[in-house]
């Protein structure tokens, strides 16, 4: 291969994702018959070969490469059934024929990724895909067409021989070279990779292959690189200074969703589903049928739909696409003209009401399967046997299913396994989620006080697989790895309310050592530093797993006297921790409300403690008053402060002496909770009423930007009943009142109130 006289093997230019180019592959082949089919692809990946090859095996499947040090670094290499390279390897397996492939390494090619970590720019391969479209676009402009798929299609996957497509497809490759060649970005990548392939050519001529009994199979772009009599193939001191980075790899299910994707020349295509049904015509023998099968899918699926599609509209779509296809100087129907055609003829002229049919005849929802035990880390072969054995594989679907689960034991059945099938299910599915592995996700519950019951929306995508395969780093299985996961997350947690995250999540994912684990480093962790937003976060976290321990059927006790000493802190520095700014009382109040509701569920913390605390920071005048507002409410929602304690509060805190955004502030914390318990109390409406009357103009701006904030989101009931109060005060109709409140601000009005969101208040 040094000089132009030298013979070389057959070269066959592809397309990765192209039903044309995967038959008429197969016709080269059966006229080449070769005794060595060489494959653009990983070449240490040659032990997935057979495994693909197996009858069980059904695409799209991908070929996953990933480093076996974090941050992980991953590669795919995705083959629908109309993949050139996969009907190439079938054919190697039917013929005999020896088959490798022939690129680099995917250790060299993750090396370079991780050589590319850091740098400001993109990955090479997307800048170089950029500088490819460009060239594709002006392809798109002179061909007339309304984009590559559309000009790629009536060119080249609607020829009629394998000799058509061949040099179709080498002439497209070369002339792309030339348009882009040395503008790329990822130009250097690509010049290795040839000089590689040549030599894993090279190699096998060394072996004893005469040229004339390979057949290259390669990107259509690299046909010319691999011919290049001045380009010599990469010696061994060239390949030995490439980067490289430890690397493992597995098969995987793919879909036609992620095909659809990954679009572009050199990865794929936009409508997987329909360049399916391209091949299906081309093997039948019937260049219409994609056509054909195309429109006639669209109207079954609007019938499912609901929506009438006649057997007429369908033929009248077809002759328009023909029609079309004509006129556009296609021989075949493409894609954009049964678009058009169906929009048209079965749409009513609405793209959108044929949007779904689209997506389903298109894209497709097809998942490829592998046989059991195939090419699969010990992590992936885990997570496909509890599949199995808690009766979820009915979910490995790409649609979207909810799955309602009862944690609770059914006594109707004889097995400890069936009686708790949800609850390990449940355990399950909290593993994957621990782990960020997207298969499933949990939903809020709308039942109260539903202890027992969780909602999940489950859904399988090739995104899922990854993950599964980075986390195998982690471990073995998927309790294994989330194990290790907790551990990791408990040794770096640096507060008290990161580990009580992790003792959550190892309490719902159903693992016990992991939960001891995080229980010791809490107690080992000071809480004198925490503050009272930490506090609470960690008491309620605690709370959960202690009220709902026996559900999941683990012993929570040992949390107990640390949720004690936790409460305990919060009391203690409560009050001292409501001398805060508008900008904290949020976060302060907030905690308030998670410790009170700590305290109401368990006996064991004492309730006077934190009803002290509360009188502390509902009675001082130093502290936010906001909070002490909302101290006073959460008394008052407690039976804990009586009706004088509370005209005392009012009079004082509404008073002419009060500046008036602390009035409003306090108002506004008590306005906080238990608003009917206040609506009801018509002296308090009385006092607000009087203490507003007092304040002069600048005093009422102050307090109107309180005021506004305590009542945004009280009802239009709420409004209505405190219309009512305002009405018995003011001698007015209440309804009249209520119209008044509800109304929308006029002109004047709110520009007055927006003015108020830049009201100074240190003046």
């Amino acid at each position: 291969m040094t000089n132009a006289n030298t013979r070389r093997p057959h070269i066959f230019g592809i397309r990765h994702l192209s039903p044309a180019g995967a038959f008429y592959l197969r016709t080269y082949l059966e006229e080449k018959r070769p005794r060595l089919v060489l494959i653009e692809g990983p070449s240490d990946l040659g032990d997935v070969l057979e495994p693909i090859t197996r009858p069980e095996t059904k695409p799209p499947i991908a070929i996953l490469a990933y480093t076996k040090e974090t941050p992980v670094e991953t590669i795919l290499y995705p083959f629908a059934e109309y993949s050139p390279e996969y009907q190439a390897i079938l054919w190697c397996r039917e013929r005999g024929a020896a088959c490798r492939f022939m690129d680099l390494p995917s250790e060299v090619f993750l090396g370079i990724a991780r050589q590319r970590l850091g740098r400001e720019e993109g990955p090479a391969s997307e800048r170089g895909e950029e500088e490819r479209l460009n060239v594709y676009a002006l392809l798109d402009e002179q061909a007339g067409e309304d984009g590559h798929e559309t000009f790629w299609e009536r060119t080249l996957e609607q020829t009629n021989r394998a000799q058509s497509y061949h040099q179709g497809a080498n002439l497209f490759g070369e002339s792309l070279r030339e348009l882009s060649a040395g503008q790329e970005e990822d130009w250097p990548e690509i010049l290795v990779r040839e000089a590689y392939m040549r030599r894993q050519i090279r190699s096998a001529l060394a072996e004893g292959f005469d040229p004339g009994e390979i057949v290259v199979v390669t990107g259509a772009y690299h046909v010319q690189g691999l011919l290049d009599p001045q380009a010599p193939p990469m010696s061994d001191r060239e390949f030995a200074l490439l980067p490289r980075a430890q690397a493992s790899h597995t098969l995987m299910p793919y879909s036609d969703y992620r095909l659809s994707t990954r679009s572009g020349y050199g990865a794929g295509n936009k409508a997987p589903a329909y360049y399916q049904l391209i091949w299906e015509g081309l093997r039948r023998g019937e260049p219409s049928y994609a056509a054909s099968a195309y429109l006639t899918r669209m109207a079954a699926f609007q019938r499912q739909q609901g929506m009438g599609v006649s057997s007429a509209e369908v033929i009248e779509a077809l002759r328009l696409a023909g029609s079309l296809a004509k006129l556009r100087g296609g021989v075949q129907p493409a894609l954009r003209d049964l678009r058009d055609a169906a929009v048209t003829c079965m749409g009513g002229g609405n793209p959108a009401s044929l949007a779904l049919a689209r997506a389903d005849v298109e894209i497709g929802t097809r998942i490829g399967a592998l046989p059991q035990g195939v090419s699969r880390t010990s992590i992936q072969e885990d997570f496909y046997r509890q599949l199995g054995e808690w009766k979820l594989e009915k979910y490995r679907d790409i649609a979207a299913q909810d799955l309602a689960l009862d944690l609770r034991e059914n006594r109707n059945v004889s097995s400890r396994k069936a009686a708790f099938l949800d609850l390990y299910r449940s355990f399950f599915l909290h593993q994957l989620r621990v782990l960020g592995i997207c298969f499933a996700s949990l939903q809020q519950v709308s039942q109260d006080n539903a202890t027992w019951a969780e909602h999940w929306v489950l859904r399988w995508s090739p995104e899922a697989e990854i993950q599964l395969v980075e986390s195998a780093l982690k471990g073995d299985t998927v309790a294994q790895a989330a194990s290790f996961l907790l551990k990791e997350q408990a040794e770096s947690a640096g507060s008290i309310s990161g580990v009580a995250q992790v003792i959550e999540d190892a309490f719902t994912c159903g693992m016990e050592a992991a939960l001891h684990y995080a229980t010791g480093a809490l107690q080992a962790m000071a809480v004198d530093a925490a503050s009272l937003e930490e506090l609470a976060q960690t008491a309620s976290r605690l709370s959960a797993v202690i009220r709902y321990g026996s559900i999941r059927n683990l012993e929570a006790a040992p949390l107990t006297p640390i949720l004690q000493q936790l409460f305990l802190r919060a009391c203690l520095i409560l009050p001292g921790a409501c001398v805060c700014d508008e900008a904290a009382s949020q976060g302060i109040a907030e905690a308030m409300e998670k410790l009170n509701r700590v305290q109401l569920a368990h006996e064991f913390l004492e309730q006077e403690l934190w009803l002290g605390a509360l009188e502390e920071t509902a009675r001082r005048d130093d502290l936010n008053t906001r909070l002490s507002g909302f101290a006073a409410a959460i008394l008052l929602e407690r039976g804990a402060m009586d009706e004088e304690s509370l005209r005392l509060q009012v009079l004082r805190r509404l008073s002419r002496g009060v500046p008036a955004q602390l009035g409003a502030g306090w108002f506004e914390g008590l306005a906080g909770k238990n608003r009917y318990a206040l609506i009801a109390r018509l002296s308090l409406w009385e006092q607000l009423d009087a203490y507003l009357a007092s304040l002069d103009g600048e005093e009422f701006k102050r307090a109107l930007v309180f005021l506004r904030r305590a009542f945004a989101d009280f009802s239009s009931l709420e409004k209505d009943e405190i219309a009512e109060n305002l009405g018995e005060l003011w001698g007015l109709n209440g309804q009249q009142v209520s119209e008044q409140l509800n109304a929308s601000l006029k002109g004047e009005e709110q520009k007055l109130v927006e003015s108020l969101g830049d009201f100074d208040f240190d003046l």
